[in-house]
């Protein structure tokens, strides 16, 4: 069973011109309406929270082969190819600021669909988390700056967020599908497609990161006050090897910096709010105001330290072209293949009102057609 996944992708700058994007629209609304009146919405989202297939998806509608570029022309398309009261589809969050209003976003969707308060609560909660969890607990050089949250009418919820990496100029996509996940807490990405592997990235959602959760969930309510003789000052370190340059012999010190980072006392506060809240659990831990990738990081080193319990390093990543690419690679967008190909599905849809096997020779025509 396909879950959920990451799709690592080259940062590349640029807009799709807008006879491009108007197209991508249109193709983007036929195909959701071919996916959702054979398969459902189950099925629709499970495509989406695929890696492999949203991809796929990106260059069939003909925006790029790879790049970064086709997560966010390629949602933007779907949020102005979807009518909530026709698809029974509703898409929250987007790039930057607006990714600070999903949760207005899933509110109004649960107006608009008559769910539940409580499960609009949850959702709201899950994108949340699901955002903390690809920022923070899993540390592979990826910082977010987009999140998409796909709701159906019937509660069921999708994520498509992405991160960025400036160093080696690369984007990093993560998928989740709400009908595959056992755990929010373990495990929650597999089928995972990339083009480059970290050596070392932290993974705290790992089923071998379990006990490190729990031991970081207790050093916090253990007043975290005593975690301070596992840091030292960059200042300390500093005076330490200007008295080795002015000396013939020198003492080391009966402690050092065993964790290769430094908290601040602003940020030992965070932890000391944390213990005053005494957090139950791993998730209440990570919704916490202030508890960031840093701190999430510095408990999981510790838990290795004192009680041995390491945590995964283990990068949880693993990784098509139809109508050409706005670049012109592999080869310029044909527009006059572009328009037969929307009005071939849109002929499908129509066509799957009368009779089903006349819609599987519609879409075989139009797979004919395109190869």
């Amino acid at each position: 069973m396909q879950r959920k996944g990451v799709a690592n992708l080259p940062l590349h700058g640029g807009h799709p011109p807008h006879w491009l994007f108007t197209r991508m629209i249109d193709l983007a609304e036929a195909i959701t309406d071919v996916i959702l009146d054979e398969y459902g919405h189950t099925e629709y989202l499970n495509r989406i929270s695929n890696p492999y297939w949203f991809q796929t998806f990106s260059c069939v509608l003909g925006f790029d082969w790879h790049s970064s570029g086709t997560t966010t022309t390629t949602l933007g398309a779907l949020k102005r190819a979807i009518k909530p009261e026709k698809h029974g589809i509703y898409i929250s969050g987007g790039k930057g600021a607006k990714s600070r209003k999903t949760p207005q976003g899933i509110i109004h969707a649960g107006d608009l669909f008559n769910i539940s308060t409580n499960k609009i609560d949850e959702m709201v909660n899950n994108s949340k988390l699901s955002a903390k969890i690809d920022n923070s607990c899993i540390q592979d050089g990826f910082t977010l700056y987009q999140h998409n949250f796909f709701i159906t009418e019937k509660g069921e919820w999708a994520v498509v967020q992405q991160g960025m990496n400036t160093k080696n100029k690369y984007a990093r996509r993560y998928h989740w599908m709400s009908n595959t996940i056992d755990d929010m807490l373990e495990n929650p990405h597999t089928g995972i497609s990339c083009d480059e592997k970290e050596a070392q990235a932290l993974n705290m959602v790992a089923t071998e990161s379990q006990n490190t959760q729990q031991i970081s969930i207790d050093l916090i309510n253990d007043n975290p006050e005593h975690l301070r003789k596992y840091f030292k000052r960059k200042d300390q370190a500093q005076t330490l090897l200007s008295d080795f340059k002015s000396t013939t012999s020198f003492t080391m010190p009966a402690h050092h910096p065993v964790l290769d980072m430094d908290l601040s006392d602003k940020e030992f506060e965070v932890l000391k709010e944390a213990w005053e809240i005494q957090p139950e659990n791993y998730e209440e831990l990570l919704l916490l105001h202030g508890i960031g990738p840093k701190k999430i990081r510095a408990l999981a080193l510790i838990s290795d330290l004192v009680y041995g319990e390491p945590a995964s390093w283990e990068d949880p990543v693993k990784y098509s072209f139809t109508h050409g690419g706005k670049d012109g690679f592999p080869y310029p967008v044909n527009r006059e293949v572009y328009d037969n190909s929307i009005n071939t599905m849109r002929q499908a849809i129509e066509e799957s009102h009368i009779n089903k096997d006349e819609r599987i020779k519609a879409i075989k025509r139009l797979d004919d057609f395109i190869t």
